[in-house]
């Protein structure tokens, strides 16, 4: 999550640093919920008590800058950040004095992408409902450390390890909401959003062990936000 949060501080410093070039700055914040399908969150619901589609859920946040293309037409550039870790444990297995065997798993994602945004409405309404559509570039991560269990060894020991796999997808997203203008400059924004990704097959520790045998993340998911739109 440092990544994440790091990142967008970087792209609203450089959107600050241009506000002549640009028609509206947006930031947000809110919460991601995962689609959290594909078999790596399968076989995480299966072997840990973690439910990936309640426990992943977490903040999220960002920025965009926009620029007025035609009359109720904007582009729109955005970078965002969701970052979550969940401590856990096996469901079926314990050492062997009946203690649980812990691991923590962590998932981050950050898309970067643009938005064509329809604003039906005038530059004085107070109330502007908005639909977008757009395209991002999704930089993800996904870590698990802790203890594991050798399902190789007969003797299932257990051991310290620790497993990563990172990269980047596209992905397509659409979004609705609504801007409340407070004065001439100012509105607060609300958004629901849909990013969709095709599943990826993972590599790094997650590579695949042999044909049909491939760890596949899912990074779809919803989000929802609360922000502030500046006009300039």
């Amino acid at each position: 999550m440092r990544r994440s949060l790091a990142l967008v501080t970087v792209a609203l410093m450089a959107f600050a640093s241009r506000p002549a070039q640009a028609a509206n700055v947006d930031v947000r914040f809110g919460g991601f919920f995962p689609t959290a399908g594909g078999s790596l969150f399968a076989d995480d619901a299966s072997l840990y008590t973690v439910d990936p589609k309640s426990d992943f859920d977490s903040f999220y946040g960002g920025g965009e800058v926009s620029f007025k293309l035609a009359r109720n037409l904007e582009l729109g550039f955005h970078i965002d950040g969701f970052g979550k870790g969940v401590d856990t444990h096996y469901n079926n297995y314990t050492r062997p004095n009946g203690g649980e065997i812990f691991q923590h798993l962590h998932l981050e994602e950050i898309p970067i992408g643009f938005s064509f945004r329809i604003v039906p409405t005038s530059r004085r309404a107070k109330v502007a409902p908005f639909i977008a559509v757009g395209a991002d570039f999704i930089y993800w991560h996904y870590h698990e450390f802790g203890d594991f269990i050798d399902f190789s060894d007969p003797t299932l020991p257990v051991s310290s390890d620790s497993f990563f796999s990172d990269g980047w997808n596209g992905g397509l997203h659409g979004s609705a909401g609504v801007r409340m203008y407070l004065n001439h400059d100012f509105a607060i924004v609300a958004e629901g959003r849909y990013l969709w990704a095709p599943l990826v097959t993972m590599g790094g520790d997650f590579s695949p062990n042999g044909p049909g045998l491939e760890n596949k993340i899912d990074l779809s998911g919803w989000s929802a936000t609360i922000g502030l739109h500046i006009r300039f």
